[in-house]
């Protein structure tokens, strides 16, 4: 069978070129004679891996020196609870923005070490648009606060930053990593997923502020402190050994393809012909505000649920697959990653298109 184009929200497709590597490399790399998979990450072969992948992720995304990179394990639901425990250090007290599921989850289990602020939500609309948020509304004493920058359910992402002050701002940004340009240094921590634009699922990415790192309470476990992965360079334990080889063979394609920049310009004529499309159809029509409209996450309906089943399997069996809307909202969803190539985004346009006049 002939590869699909694969609109899943994660794990997702990874590069075509990046996959040929590792397969060509399965079983010696670097002429060590055996697989990354099989290697110690003790080693100097591993480490050669290891360090290049942060290096090539601060180059990627210009991360300054005072900030550390750590390749955990445990999601972006494990972030849920590190976060509050490494940044409840004064007030205990932390602002959340609500846009979707994972920003929703992440307050709960931040309020289970301190107080949380709900100082927006966008619950009242199914999550699809971004509140206007007020600063008179923001906790001046919270240790931080917290956004979920691109709502992979719900299609929704920040154009423009809440203005913190001196509370460290925080973000999940398991779902646009490397998607779209962004300023660091306007954050404490930033944290994410691999599983959507750099790697398979298994390690985590964490980019936090050196100030930020320690004074954790005694009963913070060992493995949930940043200084420990910090002081180790992400060494303490195992890591997921193979999943950061990837990372590094995308960061590398990245870097070839000419970084980010370049790769923002792609995904916007990706989306943009997406939504144009959706603009246009008199069967399908997108589900979020236009100004608040994600690059990487575009859902859809066409306001019958019978109709929505059948173009799933329809455009699964035309070789469109993990285009089913997350369960908890329906319809579709056409996630569109870095790695999901223009031909693909053009190819699914023509097929609804078709679709649509026959139906």
């Amino acid at each position: 069978m002939e590869r699909v184009y694969n609109f899943s929200a994660g794990p997702s497709m990874l590069p075509l070129e990046v996959l040929k590597k590792a397969q060509s490399e399965m079983l010696n790399w670097n002429n060590t004679g055996m697989s990354v998979m099989e290697m110690s990450h003790r080693t100097k072969s591993f480490d050669s891996i290891i360090q290049k992948a942060e290096s090539l992720l601060r180059k990627l995304m210009g991360i300054p020196d005072n900030y550390k990179v750590l390749f955990l394990q445990g999601g972006a639901s494990t972030q849920f609870a590190m976060v509050p425990l490494n940044l409840f250090k004064k007030s205990k007290k932390a602002d959340f923005v609500i846009t979707g599921a994972w920003s929703k989850k992440a307050a709960a289990e931040s309020e289970k070490y301190g107080t949380v602020n709900r100082v927006a939500s966008s619950a009242d609309k199914t999550f699809s648009y971004i509140p206007k948020l007020d600063p008179s509304t923001f906790d001046k004493d919270a240790d931080f606060f917290h956004i979920t920058y691109n709502n992979t359910i719900y299609g929704t992402r920040y154009t423009s930053l809440p203005d913190t002050g001196n509370v460290p701002l925080v973000a999940d940004i398991s779902s646009n990593i490397l998607s779209q340009e962004m300023d660091v240094s306007k954050f404490g921590l930033l944290y994410a997923g691999a599983q959507k634009n750099l790697a398979p699922a298994g390690v985590t990415i964490v980019i936090v502020r050196d100030d930020l790192i320690g004074e954790t309470p005694d009963f913070c476990p060992t493995m949930l402190k940043y200084s420990t992965h910090a002081e180790a360079g992400s060494l303490y334990n195992t890591p997921p050994a193979y999943c950061i080889y990837v990372c590094m063979l995308v960061l590398e394609w990245l870097d070839e393809m000419g970084g980010v920049a370049v790769m923002q310009k792609k995904n916007e004529k990706k989306a943009k012909a997406f939504y144009d499309y959706l603009d246009s159809s008199k069967m399908f029509k997108g589900t979020v505000v236009p100004e608040d409209r994600s690059l990487m996450n575009i859902p859809f309906v066409t306001g019958n649920e019978e109709l929505d089943k059948k173009f799933i399997a329809e455009a699964t069996e035309a070789g469109f697959v993990s285009l089913k809307g997350h369960r908890s909202v329906g319809g579709m969803r056409a996630s569109i990653y870095n790695a999901m190539p223009e031909e693909g985004v053009m190819k699914l346009i023509d097929f609804m298109t078709k679709f649509e006049k026959e139906n």
